[in-house]
């Protein structure tokens, strides 16, 4: 290639053409830092001071791909990580069984044994989770129906169950992954080009309820109760227009949280309370969500 034709190329390769660096002589000049587009310079876009440019394109990356992808409503499934289908509840207790019998006289491996059982007794509601991202995913196929996209929080237990029944429909679902000290992985039954990351639990949250035409919260613990009480918190102050809070398993949330006192107590006004309902079965979530929105127009 002559210097003329060079020149030439060079000309007409616009600045976000990533093909054009081997257009460009390299120099001492080039080879600097400086000389990088700001686009391509991650050490550039990881200082502090871009952090408002992070959070932008953080917010901004999900949105057009949901677009473009024609996601137009969501439905939000909450639980804990924690919680794996029988199986896997049913070893994990025999594995700490057999910690503890090596060392009976150890109190934490005697906790743990306690805890296993515990999460094995919710186990059920791996599959309850499973069979409501079936129930939500399935409707698809009906035009007249309600036809959210089911969107978790990309990890395991609760959120692996939701989105695999999504993917045993046959249809898409979604995962907002984020980074955390110890990796988490988004599950395999997230549509992959509908699997996200994030650095910032903010503008996760936002996505979560951006579409959202209900929230569907299982037994969980930090995580799960700080995503519930920053929906009830939107829908106290219409933040969020009001949706169906439904939260999977009473006996647990009311051993969790006692809301009744909240009211007695004046910190919550009545009609707060009722901003959610209990729920035991997925056939009885989905079907007060259908109900909930029969003759209205879901605009987001």
């Amino acid at each position: 290639m002559s210097e003329s034709q060079k020149d030439s190329e060079l000309s007409l390769c616009p600045p976000e053409h990533f093909d054009c660096d081997e257009l460009v002589p390299s120099t001492a000049q080039t080879r600097s830092p400086s000389f990088k587009p700001a686009y391509k310079d991650s050490e550039f876009l990881l200082r502090d001071e871009l952090r408002p440019i992070r959070v932008h394109l953080e917010l901004l990356k999900p949105e057009l791909l949901q677009q473009e992808a024609g996601i137009t409503s969501t439905l939000v499934v909450f639980g804990s990580s924690r919680i794996p289908n029988r199986d896997n509840a049913e070893r994990n207790l025999e594995e700490e069984k057999r910690k503890l019998a090596a060392n009976p006289s150890d109190v934490r491996l005697s906790k743990n044994v306690d805890s296993a059982a515990k999460i094995l007794e919710k186990s059920h509601y791996y599959e309850m989770a499973r069979e409501l991202g079936y129930l939500v995913t399935a409707a698809a196929g009906n035009e007249e129906a309600l036809q959210p996209v089911i969107i978790t929080g990309s990890g395991g237990g609760i959120m692996e169950a939701a989105n695999r029944g999504a993917h045993d429909a046959g249809g898409r679902s979604i995962g907002l992954n984020i980074v955390l000290p110890r990796e988490q992985s988004p599950n395999d039954y997230v549509t992959p080009e509908l699997s996200f990351q994030f650095q910032y639990f903010a503008l996760r949250k936002m996505h979560f309820l951006m579409r959202a035409i209900a929230l569907v919260v299982f037994p969980g613990g930090y995580g799960t109760l700080d995503e519930l009480f920053e929906t009830l918190t939107l829908i106290q102050t219409k933040k969020v227009e009001p949706m169906p809070v439904l939260l999977f398993g009473e006996k647990y949330w009311k051993g969790i949280v006692n809301f009744e006192q909240l009211v007695e107590e004046g910190m919550i006004d009545q009609r707060d309370f009722e901003s959610f309902q209990y729920v035991e079965s997925p056939a009885q979530a989905w079907e007060h969500i259908q109900s909930y929105y029969a003759g209205k127009t879901i605009s987001k």
